[in-house]
């Protein structure tokens, strides 16, 4: 069996202070905090709190990456028109929406955002488009709907399921000025969440029977993909077709999926339903959600070095 000293060459180091670059494996005791620590790699990615919203809330949008995002409408005990941007430490307030609403669609990034649907009284059928400052309407969807899957960028969006009366099996394309119909989806469904692009897109997880399906779209035509593991409703989605992460609702469960599988991952610290979400599959963002929370969860996948301390038991 090799020692630690026949791995790395040395003895465990005794330090007043933790060293700044350690790598895989590497072992050390810190006098000044009188711990034992080591260096390990985990396989799996991680949940880390962020910066709270300023206002507390569910049911909002979310668009951009997780160190520049973006948040809007919502529902605190009203529908609430308040932007907020991300900056991958705290929230700070941006323009405000033409429409209060909540439970709508938003995709795109934080300079060039796009929100549509949602309820704001009754169901919208608004579109607005950010530009880093304020909001300016764009062309309304043909149905007027809440609790859609949305993906892409704001002049390739894509809106697919929703709730208008019943659940709804259609899909919408934007093109930076007018939405039309794309091909339906496979089941209606609503509370699903989506991923990827207008043309490379995935929506996945809703209500009831639909809640663990997954369905991928090439621009055309929607065909069955995986299912989730944990099939669940109100979730957020983040990344792409073949890289997407899923997020949040029951359990607070996080799987990945490879454009084949889904993959189970780290939870949530706190489980959150309709929540907003942004970014990647290793680099995502969770923010606010039911019960009316302002917080907000910074995503890292894994491989992910993290420092240990070892404790006696």
């Amino acid at each position: 069996m090799s020692t630690y000293y026949q791995i790395f060459g040395g003895k465990v180091n005794v330090i007043s202070a933790d060293p700044s670059n350690p790598i895989e494996g590497q072992m050390w005791y810190n006098t000044t905090t009188e711990l034992l620590k080591y260096r390990a790699v985990l396989t799996t990615g991680a949940w880390a709190s962020g910066g709270n919203l300023a206002t507390a809330r569910y049911g909002l949008g979310g668009a951009g990456t997780q160190t520049v995002g973006l948040g809007f409408g919502g529902y605190t005990t009203t529908a609430v028109a308040n932007t907020e941007e991300y900056d991958g430490s705290a929230w700070t307030a941006g323009g405000t929406m033409g429409t209060a609403r909540y439970v709508l669609g938003g995709c795109g990034t934080q300079t060039a955002g796009l929100a549509f649907g949602g309820i704001a009284g009754v169901n919208s059928s608004a579109t607005e488009e950010y530009d880093g400052t304020s909001w300016t309407g764009g062309g309304s969807l043909a149905t007027a709907r809440r609790l859609m899957g949305s993906a892409g960028i704001q002049t390739a969006g894509l809106s697919a399921g929703g709730y208008t009366t019943a659940s709804s099996a259609a899909t919408e394309e934007y093109d930076g000025t007018s939405w039309t119909s794309g091909g339906n989806l496979g089941t209606a469904r609503h509370t699903l969440a989506g991923a990827g692009t207008q043309t490379v897109g995935l929506a996945f997880g809703g209500e009831g029977a639909a809640s663990a399906l997954t369905e991928e779209y090439d621009g055309t035509s929607w065909t069955a993909g995986g299912n989730l593991n944990t099939g669940r409703p109100s979730l957020a989605g983040a990344g792409t077709q073949t890289a997407a992460l899923g997020f949040g609702s029951t359990g607070g469960a996080t799987e990945q999926y490879n454009g084949t599988s889904w993959t189970a991952d780290a939870a949530m610290a706190t489980a959150k339903q309709n929540l907003g979400g942004a970014g990647t599959q290793t680099s995502a963002l969770g923010f606010g959600g039911f019960t009316v929370t302002a917080a907000t969860e910074e995503f890292t996948g894994g491989p992910t070095a993290v420092t240990r301390t070892v404790t006696a038991t």
